[in-house]
């Protein structure tokens, strides 16, 4: 069994896709965010690989009506490596494996997480890793407790994180790639997310709700911010 844990921020708690938000405004920010989790969320239930969590990035935002319907856990700790690690080592003793998703990957494909179980699903220790197009990650776990090095190498945000995160782990752990995706940061990888969503062959119905949404914003778009061909 492989827990999900979605990593989210309550909107009037925490500043919410700070980037889409110069482009888009404040509002359509936040309820970007909310849809895409709402959409990862049921697409990580209905692939049934383990539990959903939803990841809370504040204390005072657990009981926020957004977070129902999947238990939560509040993200401890000074920084991203720190509160992934506590969220990824809580459910790794409580279901033997877990990997941590953000909420900005709506085109998520049940069958990545099907894959990415099968592997954590081994005796030996082993990771599992999605590869975002920006040099970050958009999945990342194992079926093992991670040492800290590891969680605080990268310069979350960078360019190199994907490759900093795994030159940090010298437990010679194999780690297993999964497909290449785009991080919905900003405006600018609008165009290549709805891509993806549309290169789905199952998608899930929230995901088609999700693809409309996300094509109507494309008007509302400043010209600087979109993608240059």
């Amino acid at each position: 069994m492989t827990a999900v844990a979605i990593f989210v921020k309550t909107p009037g708690l925490s500043p919410v896709k700070s980037r889409l938000a110069a482009d888009l405004g404040r509002e359509r920010a936040i309820e970007c965010h909310l849809r895409c989790a709402e959409t990862i969320a049921a697409v990580a239930a209905q692939a049934a690989v383990g539990p959903v969590y939803w990841a809370v990035a504040e204390a005072d935002g657990i009981g926020h009506p957004a977070w129902s319907g999947y238990p939560r856990l509040i993200q401890k700790g000074p920084g991203l490596g720190a509160r992934m690690q506590a969220v990824h080592d809580e459910l790794v003793r409580r279901h033997q494996s877990a990997v941590l998703i953000g909420a900005d990957l709506p085109q998520l494909r049940g069958d990545d997480l099907a894959r990415a179980a099968a592997h954590l699903g081994a005796r030996d220790p082993q990771g599992v890793i999605g590869p975002a197009r920006d040099g970050g990650f958009w999945l990342v776990g194992a079926n093992h407790q991670l040492p800290r090095a590891v969680w605080q190498a990268p310069v979350y945000g960078g360019a190199r994180v994907l490759q900093d995160f795994l030159d940090a782990d010298h437990s010679r752990c194999p780690w297993t790639r999964l497909p290449e995706r785009t991080d919905l940061d900003g405006a600018a990888d609008l165009d290549q997310v709805i891509e993806e969503i549309r290169a789905l062959e199952q998608p899930h119905e929230l995901q088609l709700r999700l693809l409309q949404w996300l094509a109507d914003l494309q008007p509302h778009l400043h010209p600087s911010s979109q993608r240059l061909p």
